[in-house]
């Protein structure tokens, strides 16, 4: 069995401390004997696959000083901020934090840094950039993202991704003031002018995805009372947010996102059949979106927007396309021109003839908008100083600069270390980022598969015939968990990296590259639960351990992969369906995997074990009390 060949590799002798102490360092968490044979697991894998060293530096969120002669860096693997120089391009200070920087605010009076840590246990960083001096606050929330300092400075708002929730901290202690729920995995946020409205993009769509409209949206949170306003839904296939920013004058709100056709078969690529790229619009004073506009160019992608930014006179928008290595600059004053003139029913392209029409019509900018090819790959957020833009390249550990008002002129390179060598896993992650390898540029693999997990919508393949969408499945174990897909029409998890390649990417790579994206995926390590206290089950969750097993449900989702890789017949398939037999997926991470089924029907966990298990085929639930049933649902919740 893997496990007891990666528990071999460790002495009795050394394995209590190595469990102990390792595993706290890498995880995040104290670790509970589930999560140590886990990390066995995966610390197995990682040798047994001769992965080289992890990458240095990979920067991923940066900030720009207010007279525009200095750019601070978040380097989200090598856990530090940098203090950089723009005019020489020389680093002048280096500051290690206590984990993986995932976003980082300076202070309107420039006395302070603040950065958030993204990982299981996060916390916020406070450097004060008169002294040097840094302050950690203790936990506040898991994967906590894109810090927002209230006008004063006296407040800091912080997403806590994995919990759903926006947390508001004393920005001289950290101490939390309040929490408030918002929707699925909030990953970005902005204060409006007034510093009473806090606008949260949540990553990805919630409910099933059996609906007819199945979007991401945007959460209204009023900071005074910490209540909820009001949500503002996306176009229908909306996911994979990741950054917002609002105009200068604070009318507007611009959200960079992928927006799926996932309603219709995947059958061809052309004219964004099946994704395109969007902005979308929103009106900050009556919280509403104004419309959908286009990314892509007519026959060529512009796949993956990240970061997003406008220049200080507001008359530019800014957007970062991780999967194409490039930049949209767009005249933002004319952009709304067109859009005011189609909301007037006045036809501003031969495909847009009214508001109904923009979010399908790849020519909505031709004209205003310029695309800017960058030196280096995998761009992430981006920032404007003066004239010239900034944007952190995450693959390439080095920033572009470029002129915003001669955006045909070469752009600059700043390097944030020396090049060296680039490992297998780090190239793999590369590829699976890059629509480069896609006809035409459409998506990438991490656009229906964002970091590597799911995107929450159904998809009607073509590896198992027409009319039959199924969830998005998350790769994390999947190379050690055949068959893959839904349907296991995929033997192993290699042939599915190069049937995806082929077939819904439309796109022959060399092998070496779909190996080294196995490699990749190979490498991934389950993100440790939210559910989880302190890194152990709550006395709830452990109950809930008690009837898994109670309930027969060990028996197809044995520890440790929790499944014996085998099909079975649960009663959900139409007597149309051309099977009903689905593979039996790792539980693993199903705590981040919504919606669930092949479907994704069921909403939530409680759903899979109430409203979708006829006939006791999912686990001998039907006569289980309440109380039991929730104990399940947060112990399958916890692994």
């Amino acid at each position: 069995m893997i496990l007891e060949a990666a528990e071999r590799q460790t002495s009795n002798a050394e394995r209590s401390t190595f469990t102990r102490d390792t595993c706290r360092s890498k995880l995040g968490v104290r670790c509970s004997v589930f999560n140590v044979r886990i990390f066995l697991l995966s610390v197995f894998l990682l040798s047994s696959y001769s992965i080289a060293g992890l990458p240095t530096l990979s920067p991923s969120a940066l900030v720009i000083s207010r007279d525009g002669k200095t750019v601070y860096v978040a380097e989200a693997n090598a856990g530090q901020v940098v203090r950089i120089d723009l005019a020489t391009g020389r680093i002048q200070q280096i500051t290690p934090v206590p984990g993986s920087p995932s976003g980082i605010a300076l202070s309107s009076d420039e006395r302070h840094l603040f950065a958030t840590i993204g990982e299981a246990t996060g916390r916020v960083v406070r450097l004060s950039l008169e002294d040097g001096h840094v302050d950690v606050f203790p936990a506040a929330g898991h994967t906590l993202m894109s810090p927002v300092l209230s006008h004063d400075n006296k407040m800091l708002y912080v997403c806590s991704r994995f919990q759903n929730a926006v947390l508001a901290l004393d920005a001289a202690t950290g101490r939390i003031i309040r929490r408030s729920a918002v929707l699925r995995e909030p990953v970005a946020a902005v204060l409006t002018s007034t510093g009473n409205v806090l606008f949260v993009a949540n990553h990805l769509p919630e409910g099933p995805s059996t609906g007819a409209v199945v979007a991401a949206a945007i959460t209204v949170l009023d900071v005074t009372s910490g209540e909820v306003v009001s949500h503002i839904r996306l176009p229908n296939g909306s996911t994979a947010l990741r950054d917002m920013c609002m105009s200068p004058d604070g009318a507007f709100l611009y959200v960079p996102h992928a927006l799926s056709r996932f309603q219709s078969p995947t059958t061809q690529l052309e004219r964004g059949w099946m994704t395109t790229s969007a902005l979308s619009i929103i009106d900050t004073r009556q919280a509403t979106l104004i419309n959908t506009v286009l990314l892509d160019d007519f026959d060529m992608g512009a796949a993956n927007p990240w970061g997003v930014a406008c220049s200080p006179d507001g008359e530019l928008l800014l957007v970062s396309h991780s999967g194409t290595h490039e930049i949209s600059i767009i005249r933002r004053r004319e952009l709304h021109d067109r859009l005011e003139k189609i909301g007037r029913w006045e036809p501003v392209s031969a495909f847009a003839r009214k508001s109904a029409d923009v979010p399908g019509d790849l020519t909505f900018l031709a004209g205003i908008r310029v695309r800017v090819r960058l030196p280096g790959n995998g761009p992430r957020k981006l920032a404007v100083a003066g004239q010239t833009a900034i944007i952190a390249e995450y693959f390439s550990d080095t920033l572009a600069a470029v002129s915003i008002q001669a955006p045909t002129s070469p752009p600059r390179t700043i390097r944030l270390g020396p090049p060296g060598p680039m490992s297998r896993e780090r190239r793999g992650e590369m590829l699976f980022h890059d629509a480069t390898l896609c006809y035409q540029q459409w998506q990438s693999c991490a656009t229906c598969h964002p970091d590597a997990r799911a995107d929450g919508l159904n998809w009607d393949l073509l590896n198992d015939g027409l009319g039959n969408p199924k969830n998005t499945k998350s790769l994390v174990l999947s190379h050690v968990t055949p068959p893959a897909m839904v349907s296991a029409i995929r033997e192993t998890a290699e042939m599915a990296v190069r049937s995806g390649f082929r077939f819904i990417q439309f796109h022959a790579v060399p092998e070496k590259d779909a190996s080294d994206v196995d490699v990749y995926l190979k490498g991934l390590l389950p993100v440790p639960s939210p559910f989880l206290r302190d890194g152990l089950l709550s006395e709830k969750a452990q109950r809930g351990e008690e009837v898994f097993r109670e309930a027969g449900c060990a028996q197809c989702h044995p520890p440790p992969l929790f499944t014996d890789m085998k099909k079975y017949d649960i009663g959900l398939a139409p007597s149309s369906a051309r099977t009903n037999l689905f593979d039996t997926s790792t539980i693993i991470e199903n705590w981040r995997t919504a919606p669930y089924l092949y479907d994704g029907r069921a909403a939530a966990m409680g759903d899979v074990l109430r409203k979708h298990n006829k006939g006791d085929k999912h686990g001998k639930t039907s006569a289980l009390s309440t109380n039991d049933l929730d104990a399940l649902v947060e112990y399958l919740m916890s692994l």
